[in-house]
Order: C-alpha cells, then structure tokens, then sequence
C-alpha cells in the first residue's frame, strides 16, 4: 500500500488536507526516514512521521473519540512546565519522561510520533557504549 493512502487510513483526521498538501509533506519529511533502514516498514514508518509532523503543524480535524472524549492524534503536553517555584518553594510534577529535553521528545507529543518510534525501534538497533570493557592503551 503507498504512504498516501496509509495516511488516508491511520489520520482520518487528514481527511479534509487536499493531496497536495499530503505530498508536500511527504517530498518535507523524506529526508528523515530512511527507506534502507526501515525496510519492509518504510511507507508505515514514512506514514506516521508524515501525520505526527502534520499534527505538529496544527493541520487536521479534531475528531473526537467517543471512549476518550479527546482526539487520537492530539499534541500532547510534554513540553510544559514539570516544576513550579516560589521563593524557597518548589514542586516538581512528574512527566512520564516526555518534557525532557531528548532526541525523541517531540515524537512523543502525537500518537503518531509514538508509533513511529515503535516502528523505529523494531528496526533500527541502538548503539549503547558502556564504558565498560579492558582497554590497552
């Protein structure tokens, strides 16, 4: 199935962005989804980078959920204030880590963005170095 018409089917809130629009986005967001990486999963992949950077952009309906009573692909919260001060006093709210200042935090802001992360993570393996290991120098 091509990126547009997955797009069409996860964000029915795009429903009403003409297809120009759609492909604008697309030619926009290439550049950052690899289709070597991604493989098998680029056009999804590719489909929810385009819808969370749409939503991000303020593009969309708000089609509200009838469980949730809010919308699937709103912005979320995380970059707002997580700590509150006043003098000498000062209270901290938890963030579920998404207000941190990270590589991945403004994918975190649309449901979109968190299954492109998800995408990304079946993908794409992380480097992690320890430190830890017996160097000769």
């Amino acid at each position: 199935m091509p990126v547009h018409d997955y797009i069409r089917m996860i964000g029915p809130e795009f429903n009403s962005v003409g297809d120009d629009a759609i492909c604008d986005w697309m030619e926009f967001c290439r550049p950052f989804v690899s289709k070597k990486q991604f493989g098998n999963l680029f056009n999804q992949a590719m489909a929810y980078f385009v819808c969370h950077r749409m939503k991000m952009a303020g593009l969309g309906e708000n089609i509200l959920s009838e469980m949730t009573g809010s919308s699937s692909g709103d912005v979320g919260t995380g970059y707002s204030a997580t700590s509150v001060s006043d003098g000498g006093t000062s209270i901290s709210f938890a963030s579920s880590g998404v207000g941190n200042i990270t590589t991945d935090a403004e994918l975190a802001q649309t449901v979109y963005g968190a299954q492109f992360l998800q995408i990304r993570k079946m993908v794409i393996m992380p480097i992690h170095i320890s430190g830890e290991g017996d160097f000769v120098v």
